[in-house]
């Protein structure tokens, strides 16, 4: 089985990338960073993927490093006409006192397409992780609304040999109906952040700090109501070492303001020392 490799390590107080190996459908970038943090892209023949591909990826984070991984446009899925899958598996490793963010652009899933994602990172106890996880329902700019077949997603993350966390979401439109209450209640973007790490190191409690930040006023309130916000966000502490922000919108727009608090904090020296997407939007 063919994986990309990505190592990082620090090499003269530097995050440096010191493997890079791409298989198709992949391609892996590495934009100049202005500070010792490394930022790796993760790009697509096509912009997207279609039935069949698989990409695997492993990454690997060295004592000390700091890793930025983002994506060069949204991910889109196209559509599946023989039943098959696109499938995209990511191992991480997070060595002590390292950072690594992954901070992608949405996965588009298009009509009749069907996508399955795993993600497995295993965390030194003295690592920290912020992970983004975000899909839209389909292309909303021209009023596709959960007109894709599958969605898959599983998040396992340990620290040390503790299972820290684990996120399952199956979703099939045909056998669910979307814009439930219980499920996606009329929205179209979906963002999940995880942020994973040592509760005494200072990354972990300036990030909680942030998400705690985003909690609406009065979300608890008997007036509040849900179906009239453009965003709703809920922000939890599920473990000691484990913070978990989701959000829902009716437009990426109305997630920007989220997304550039995060990137704030994200920009502090003792953690990337810049915003990498600054420039993007």
């Amino acid at each position: 089985m063919n994986w990309s490799t990505v190592e990082v390590a620090r090499v003269r107080g530097q995050s440096r990338l010191i493997t890079c190996h791409n298989r198709q459908p992949l391609k892996l970038l590495n934009p100049k960073s202005p500070t010792p943090a490394c930022h790796v892209v993760l790009s697509s023949y096509g912009g997207g993927m279609v039935a069949g591909d698989a990409i695997r990826l492993r990454v690997h984070v060295e004592v000390g490093a700091r890793l930025f991984v983002s994506t060069q446009a949204n991910t889109k899925i196209f559509k599946s006409t023989d039943g098959a899958v696109a499938e995209q598996h990511v191992a991480g490793t997070v060595a002590a006192d390292a950072l690594a963010v992954v901070f992608p652009d949405p996965v588009v899933l298009q009509a009749a397409s069907r996508y399955r994602q795993i993600q497995h990172w295993q965390l030194h106890p003295a690592a920290t992780l912020l992970l983004v996880d975000w899909f839209h329902s389909g292309r909303m700019d021209q009023g596709e609304k959960f007109a894709f077949t599958s969605l898959h997603s599983e998040l396992r993350v340990h620290r040390g040999e503790k299972l820290v966390l684990l996120d399952k979401l199956s979703f099939e439109p045909e056998h669910h109906i979307a814009a439930s209450p219980a499920n996606f209640a009329g929205y179209q973007t979906f963002f999940s952040l995880y942020v994973v790490g040592n509760p005494e190191s200072t990354l972990f409690q300036r990030l909680a700090a942030r998400l705690e930040q985003q909690k609406m006023p009065g979300s608890t309130g008997p007036h509040f109501q849900i179906s009239s916000q453009e965003c709703v966000v809920a922000v939890s502490r599920a473990k000691d070492d484990v913070f978990i922000l989701r959000a829902a919108a009716h437009s990426r727009a109305a997630l920007q303001p989220l997304c550039e608090q995060v990137l704030a904090e994200l920009a502090g020296e003792e953690m990337l020392g810049y915003n990498p997407l600054l420039r993007k939007y």
